[in-house]
């Protein structure tokens, strides 16, 4: 990073309220507060949501998670992953490969669980970000008489700024030096007024969509989701079941035309997780509401796996179908690309799946994620007074490797449901092989070129070191997990 700190911050910090306490909010607030922001985090769910798929930290994602001193905390909490297999009906393992070639993965690069990635951003972050659980943003107006996006009313700015003639400036008699950025509401507009669900109405210098992929950010301040989510035409589900095939760090895989099943155990969870994936023109459900997704997946898999069914399948699916509709943190989505053609309205940012979501297919979301966080943050302390001016430079650092990731989502989307029995034959017979070929390593260094090469789909900026040291975590174990 840059030599070069920021000036002495203003004795008023800037505010702002990130949407979304998942990965992309937490990481950002965590250098929002570095560098001197003043951050508010709120998050629909009561409390931090744990559970999740497994997700990678891979190419530039690994160099942010080491400039916040978080790289060894995820690698003390890995997955440690030791082996993929696919299974035949009767589960017997039919080509098996280390999980690193499954999972694409080279040198630093690493897998962990989403929950337990939430866990270590929302640690180093909780004791100097404010969080707002269990609530959520219902209308975002701006400060000026002109209204951001749609809401109750229009709300008057009845803040006075004033330029000095040192060239600072006053906000209702206040000086604002450097340091935390000056925001002179360009274009008009001082702040964001926010309402919410259950807490009172509170003013921000700023708001970010950090909230995934059906943003309520970007719904009010960009319009319905519609116009930006491209389905990649297929469906996923991940869910948590119990380990009654005693897998140890062992991913199971079974093929089937259009359908895709997995079973996998991480590093000491107890429990296993289920993965259904189906391929499906869109469909039509409440993504809030588990009971019609639950009967989704079940029609998408009917029969399958069970004796006598003319179409075969694992005989595991039943009981996985069961699991889900127990599992207390299940999750069905559409695999579903993010498009949009800015990221930014006046003082209103979209960050992470909200801005460009990659859809699971890429692998990429969470590293995107922080990757997203690290680059806001700092063009953020950089820009000076205009925030307007770091968004613009934040789309121009992020756009190629959005776009990149993108391109990688919809290969893979295709890639990861066969078409026909003969190619899922012909797939295990390329693996049975894979493991005596002389030139085995070139054929996984092949495998994994078109995921690194996303991954690395971007160079670094060193931004201002920030202000102020970060609030040192205790060193992160190994989760634990109830039996």
């Amino acid at each position: 990073m840059s030599d070069t700190a920021p000036s002495p911050r203003s004795a008023t910090p800037r505010t702002v309220l990130i949407s979304g306490a998942s990965i992309a909010g937490p990481a950002l607030a965590y250098w929002l507060h570095r560098y001197g922001f003043a951050v508010t985090v709120v998050e629909r769910a009561p409390e931090l949501r744990t559970g999740g798929y497994k997700v990678d930290i891979r190419g530039a994602a690994i160099e942010v998670a080491e400039r916040m001193g978080i790289l060894e905390d995820i690698q003390r909490a890995g997955t440690d992953m030791q082996t993929g297999a696919y299974v035949n009906d009767d589960g017997k393992r039919i080509a098996t490969l280390p999980a690193d070639i499954f999972g694409a993965r080279v040198g630093r690069d690493d897998e962990i669980m989403r929950g337990d990635l939430a866990r270590i951003l929302h640690e180093r972050t909780r004791a100097d970000v404010e969080y707002l659980f269990g609530d959520s943003i219902t209308s975002l107006t701006s400060t000026t008489s002109t209204t951001l996006v749609t809401s109750v009313t229009s709300v008057t700015s009845t803040t006075s700024t004033t330029e000095r003639a040192d060239g600072h400036h006053e906000v209702d008699g206040v000086p604002d030096f450097d340091g935390v950025p000056d925001f002179d509401g360009a274009g008009g507009i001082d702040g964001v007024d926010v309402t919410f669900e259950h807490a009172a109405p509170r003013r921000f210098d700023l708001v970010v969509g950090a909230d995934g992929l059906h943003s309520t950010v970007r719904r009010l301040a960009f319009g319905p989701e519609e116009q930006f989510v491209r389905h990649l035409g297929a469906y996923i589900s991940a869910f948590s079941m119990p380990n009654e095939l005693g897998l140890d760090r062992e991913e199971l895989y079974h093929a089937l035309p259009g359908r895709l099943i997995c079973a996998y155990s991480s590093a000491g969870d107890p429990a296993a997780k289920g993965l259904l994936a189906f391929r499906s023109p869109r469909l039509s459900y409440d993504h809030r509401d588990p009971q019609p997704q639950l009967t989704l997946l079940a029609a998408a898999f009917e029969g399958v796996g069970v004796e006598g069914s003319p179409g075969g399948g694992w005989g595991q699916v039943p009981r996985m179908l069961e699991a889900a509709r127990e599992a207390d943190d299940f999750y069905f989505d559409g695999m579903q690309l993010v498009e949009m053609d800015r990221w930014s309205h006046g003082r209103v940012v979209l960050l992470g799946d909200a801005a460009h979501c990659p859809s699971p297919a890429s692998g990429q979301g969470t590293g995107m994620a922080l990757v997203g966080a690290y680059v806001l943050a700092g063009e953020l302390a950089a820009a000076g007074r205009a925030p307007e001016e770091a968004f613009g430079r934040y789309e121009k650092e992020m756009r190629g490797y959005a776009a990149a990731n993108h391109a990688l989502a919809r290969k893979f989307a295709r890639d990861m449901t066969a078409d026909t029995r003969r190619q899922i034959r012909f797939r295990h017979l390329m693996m049975r092989i894979l493991p005596h070929m002389p030139w085995k390593n070139l054929i996984a260094k092949k495998i994994a070129e078109d995921v690194q090469r996303a991954a690395h789909a971007i160079t670094l900026k060193d931004y201002p070191v920030p202000n102020r040291a970060a609030r040192p975590a205790p060193a992160a174990a190994r989760p634990t997990y109830a039996a």
